[in-house]
């Protein structure tokens, strides 16, 4: 049983848990455990025992005595953890992870934020989780803005893959460029002779997805093409007819179900890719197979993913300001799929 009074656990806890001394614990804490020699496996142990009773330190505590625990949380508003690699959310887990051990930063996860309707919430229990560590990267598509606002009055250190521009209250965000990237794509399009378009994107609208909309609509003007109305639906949602009635020379496509979808329909179709139509897509195909031949620009997740650790490490370590803002070029477009049109 917890020995404080509130019913949270205290270190004495902790300490008992793990099987070390109450002055083991307080080292781990202040972040002086490996200078006053406590072994690895130890720190590891109590570390272990803090997650398991979900103890929080004391923030304001801990920094006035100067101490870092070395430990950078990581907090996803998507229902199921990216740990599966064909998850669109892994390679950035993989690129925290790498740049974490490459500072010597041990991770947590924060799974237990997880609501019983299977959204995820900063303040599920009503405190805030993630204070039993440093600072932490959040991410996934389903963001709460508000949990955002609230962690950064706070005043709890994050960094944010994804654009948080116009926020009230700033904190670093590490954000994709999909305006060179769509710039990029078009510039090519316009090269091979292109001059029709037709977009395909998903009815429910993003940051991500309104970026690279966006910048699909200012850029058109600027490289003298034309567009047929762009078509937002969900997956699975487009149409063969639609497709059949395209004037369209080459289609830009949002996301690689939708990808896979108008590939598909236009091989029914009888038109070959790219002999017949271009295709292009604005994020990295799912398969491997499509990945090699169909042209494509890509979020570079993994490099994300290692820039948030820099750039949270970065504001820990008070070497950037909260109004930091890293952009991350996009993958170079690549594939075979554009072509002169017939």
């Amino acid at each position: 049983m917890p020995n404080t009074r509130d019913g949270r656990p205290s270190q004495r806890d902790i300490a008992r848990v793990a099987q070390v001394s109450q002055a083991a614990v307080s080292l781990v804490l202040t972040g002086k455990a490996t200078e006053r020699g406590i072994a690895p496996a130890t720190q590891a142990k109590i570390k272990e025992a803090m997650a398991a009773l979900g103890y929080v330190p004391n923030a304001a505590a801990r920094s006035l005595r100067g101490g870092r625990n070395g430990l950078l949380g990581v907090h996803t508003f998507e229902r199921i953890f990216p740990v599966a690699p064909d998850d669109y959310y892994h390679e950035f887990l993989v690129g925290i992870e790498e740049q974490a051990v490459a500072a010597g930063q041990d991770l947590v996860l924060f799974a237990s934020t997880q609501r019983q309707d299977g959204t995820r919430s900063v303040y599920n229990a009503g405190a805030n989780r993630l204070r039993l560590a440093d600072g932490a990267v959040v991410l996934g598509r389903e963001r709460d803005e508000d949990e955002l606002e609230r962690l950064a009055a706070e005043g709890f250190p994050y960094v944010l893959i994804g654009n948080r521009s116009g926020a009230v209250h700033p904190m670093p965000y590490v954000a994709a460029d999909y305006v060179a990237a769509v710039a990029e794509t078009l510039e090519a399009l316009q090269a091979a002779g292109h001059r029709d378009l037709a977009y395909v994107g998903l009815d429910q609208r993003s940051r991500p997805q309104a970026e690279r909309l966006d910048a699909y609509g200012t850029l058109l003007a600027a490289t003298g093409l034309s567009s047929s109305e762009p078509l937002l639906v969900p997956h699975g949602g487009v149409g063969p007819e639609w497709v059949r009635d395209q004037r369209a020379t080459a289609f830009v496509v949002e996301s690689p179900q939708h990808g896979e979808e108008v590939l598909e329909l236009l091989a029914d179709l009888g038109r070959d890719v790219p002999g017949d139509v271009s295709v292009v897509l604005l994020d990295v195909p799912r398969a491997d197979h499509l990945a090699a031949h169909v042209s494509h620009v890509g979020v570079a997740r993994r490099t994300m993913g290692a820039a948030a650790v820099r750039v949270l490490l970065g504001l820990l370590d008070g070497d950037l300001p909260r109004t930091h803002v890293e952009v991350v070029p996009c993958t170079p477009l690549r594939g075979s799929t554009i072509a002169p049109p017939r």
